[in-house]
């Protein structure tokens, strides 16, 4: 592994599953509020490029945190793609979910970037978010489930 391809490490969290439902089914997880409020956190989302958001969760002291995470909807193709901003407050990351048909399911595609390779604190919320992210896949094939 080169220097390189470690800064890139240290700059993303980067996670793929196939979920067992329809892209459809996963589009309306990822998208419809009162799904997303179940899997993820309760916030004001809206899939509409431009909408400006909250989310509210648990402060995390240890990496100055406060609960309140600031979005705004970049990008929408749906079933497809979906790219919000995403915000502490004082690191600004980017967070994109892509969905690509695999059988009668779907290949579900995390990406969260942005993060600085030689910041302490914000490498630490990557390794406490890059722990987090994977447990959101299985909450939201369960959603799609019961869809």
């Amino acid at each position: 592994m080169t220097h390189e391809q470690t800064a890139e490490e240290l700059r993303a969290i980067r996670l793929d599953q196939f979920v067992a439902h329809p892209p459809a089914k996963v589009w309306r997880a990822l998208t419809e509020p009162g799904l997303v409020a179940r899997w993820l956190m309760p916030g004001d989302f809206k899939a509409e490029v431009g909408h400006r958001f909250t989310f509210t969760t648990q402060p995390r002291k240890q990496v100055g945190f406060d609960g309140i995470v600031y979005c705004e909807v970049l990008r929408v193709e749906p079933e497809k793609l979906l790219r919000i901003s995403w915000s502490d407050g004082k690191v600004d990351w980017t967070v994109t979910w892509r969905l690509e048909p695999e059988g009668k399911g779907t290949r579900l595609f995390l990406d969260h970037e942005g993060f600085d390779p030689g910041d302490e604190l914000q490498q630490l919320s990557r390794r406490i978010m890059g722990g987090g992210w994977p447990r959101m896949f299985g909450a939201i094939e369960q959603i799609a489930g019961e869809l």
